[in-house]
């Protein structure tokens, strides 16, 4: 009825009431006639269409939110299982139980978390350093923690640790393709240890790592001077200085193979005070992994051969 007043006042007074609901009806307007007028029972049809309608929109608004609660509990359901696997990974990690994490994430493999997928690198690798693991075992795990790193770093560009994992895990792979892919990997596996050690300054592995980058350079044998020569511009190198600030940095009692190489150091500089020291240290520390059995035994050789 209000559309009609409206439009009946703009219409000429000559056209008169009918003319104005005429008008109305074709432009399609139900202005609520008489029951004989625009066809028997319009209003009525006019309605229950509405009712219908609303109906429906009320319908499809409760079907639509009903679908975003249920999304929406279905990711918070994600985000605790995720959380819930991390916790258990995290435990196992600490255990040395290396073969339950490796088979506990590679269930999630597929995973679109970076924080799964950074573990899942690491767990890969270590379980290819276990001297139960065959050769051709070892290579692909080597491989596979390679790609379960990239997809991480894919994942999420921010997390310090993916970028920790790809570098170690790109310098992994250049074990099996010669030299002068590693070589030729330098710059990169460089660049991610030092956006590890932006994105976290606190974490002692990535400061570790990158003195070991640094010890890798400050001792390259001249033939291997000579590849990286043709293969850059600029050369990476590094000294043993650089090395120090790195591993003392990094605090050097959290890691058998910090004091390991801290003890090596010391000995290409003829400082046997020093590379006794810290070689002792590395014998003596607590075995936990595969790696630390391997760190005893490689600073108790060095020991007895000074």
């Amino acid at each position: 009825m209000a559309a009609a007043g409206v439009m009946a006042a703009l219409l000429p007074r000559s056209l008169g009431c009918r003319c104005a609901r005429t008008l109305l009806g074709r432009a399609g307007v139900v202005t609520g006639g008489p029951r004989g007028w625009g066809g028997p029972g319009r209003s009525q049809v006019l309605r229950k269409s509405l009712k219908r309608g609303v109906a429906l929109s009320a319908g499809s608004f409760l079907v639509y939110e009903a679908s975003k609660l249920v999304s929406g509990f279905a990711e918070v359901h994600a985000s605790f299982k995720v959380a819930e696997v991390i916790e258990q990974a995290d435990y196992l990690y600490g255990s040395g139980e290396t073969e339950k994490l490796y088979r506990l994430l590679v269930q999630h493999k597929d995973s679109e978390d970076a924080e799964l997928l950074w573990r899942l690198a690491r767990a890969s690798r270590d379980l290819a350093q276990l001297s139960s693991t065959s050769a051709e075992e070892k290579r692909q795990l080597v491989y596979d923690a390679l790609e379960y790193a990239k997809k991480a770093l894919e994942k999420n560009e921010s997390n310090f640790a993916a970028h920790k994992w790809y570098a170690i895990c790109i310098s992994d792979v250049g074990d099996y393709e010669g030299i002068k892919v590693k070589i030729a990997n330098a710059f990169v596996i460089k660049e991610h240890f030092q956006r590890a050690i932006e994105l976290n300054p606190k974490d002692a592995t990535s400061i570790h790592l990158m003195g070991i980058w640094c010890y890798s350079f400050a001792e390259m044998p001249w033939y291997q001077r000579k590849i990286a020569a043709m293969l850059f511009a600029t050369p990476p190198t590094s000294t043993y200085q650089e090395l120090f600030f790195c591993l003392y940095t990094a605090d050097p009692n959290f890691y058998s193979k910090n004091l390991l190489f801290l003890g090596k150091a010391y000995l290409k500089l003829n400082n046997k005070k020093m590379a006794l020291l810290w070689l002792s240290k590395a014998k003596d520390y607590p075995a936990h992994t595969e790696e630390d059995k391997q760190v005893q035994k490689e600073a108790l050789e060095l020991l007895n051969s000074i």
